[in-house]
């Protein structure tokens, strides 16, 4: 069996990873290069080419694969290959991040050989980009008082989407965000600060889309995302100065209204990675569905 060479995605890699996600469309978070390009800087994910399909492998805790992303005949004989490349290596075959979708799949091919235990602190908020932007009904009635409240507050605020002109103004907000909220101490929102600045420094290269808030010229709030398949887009981040009162909500409602609601059905705001008060925030806003993600083991 042919050893295989898993690498670290760099940005030259950018076409080739987007190419196989585009077979496979996902709603899932981790489908975007953005993300496992960001993200592999912390976390021990490399990936390869194994029977033309895109696989990542991650080290943290064991040895665990992605479900491979290609064409379905593709895709079944690269999980041939990992079981049997598992083997070799003396480890149990697991695949994380694995959807609904995809266990279906599996099982469909592997009948009753294979379990999977979702993940619950894994699992993405989707919502419809119409209700996010509009907050309309009795449900959201709290979040456009949040709104209201906002604009009585600041009459002079404004919306911008991103470009190459407010694009240093905002870095320099995120640095005062992470002074701000003593992130140092704590390596998973270090590690995330880092990511968000990253993102906002290889915005263009990486192509995504951002959008600020002003409040009396000043940049309080800022968000970027990027589209994960045709119908569904993704904020990968979302940041506001807590004493600008609504400003999380509104740079919510306003991102989605001017750089989603045209153009994609769905909102993905990624997981709650198991915080209590994301979890309850995120459920507010009372998503249509989530994407449900789990870890594939033998039975």
């Amino acid at each position: 069996m042919e050893e295989i060479n898993f690498k670290r995605p760099e940005l030259e890699d950018k076409d080739i990873i987007t190419a196989y996600f585009k077979k496979a469309p996902s709603r899932s978070c981790e489908r975007t290069f953005s993300n496992v390009f960001l993200w592999s800087r912390f976390y021990k994910v490399k990936y390869a080419i194994i029977e033309d399909t895109l696989v990542f492998r991650n080290d943290e805790d064991g040895i665990a694969f992605s479900y491979p992303a290609g064409e379905p005949q593709c895709v079944r004989n690269a999980l041939e290959f990992l079981m049997k490349y598992s083997e070799k290596q003396g480890y149990p075959f697991k695949l994380y991040h694995v959807t609904k979708e995809l266990f279906t799949q599996l099982e469909g091919w592997y009948p009753g050989e294979f379990q999977v235990e979702y993940v619950r602190d894994a699992a993405d908020y989707v919502y419809e980009s119409e209700k996010l932007s509009r907050l309309s009904g009795k449900k959201l009635h709290s979040k456009r008082n949040h709104l209201n409240k906002f604009k009585a507050l600041y009459p002079d605020w404004g919306y911008e989407s991103l470009n190459d002109e407010n694009l240093e103004e905002c870095f320099q907000m995120a640095l005062k965000w992470r002074n701000l909220n003593d992130v140092d101490g704590d390596s998973e929102k270090n590690a995330e600060m880092s990511v968000t600045l990253n993102s906002l420094r290889l915005y263009k290269e990486l192509g995504e889309v951002g959008g600020i808030l002003r409040i009396s010229g000043e940049i309080v709030a800022f968000a970027v995302g990027e589209a994960i398949c045709d119908d569904t887009f993704v904020v990968h981040i979302e940041k506001a100065f807590t004493d600008a009162q609504g400003a999380y909500a509104m740079i919510n409602q306003q991102f989605v209204e001017h750089e989603c609601v045209d153009r994609y059905k769905y909102v993905n705001r990624e997981d709650d990675a198991g915080a209590e008060g994301l979890r309850k925030a995120k459920l507010s806003y009372k998503p249509v569905f989530m994407v449900e993600k789990g870890i594939v083991t033998r039975k």
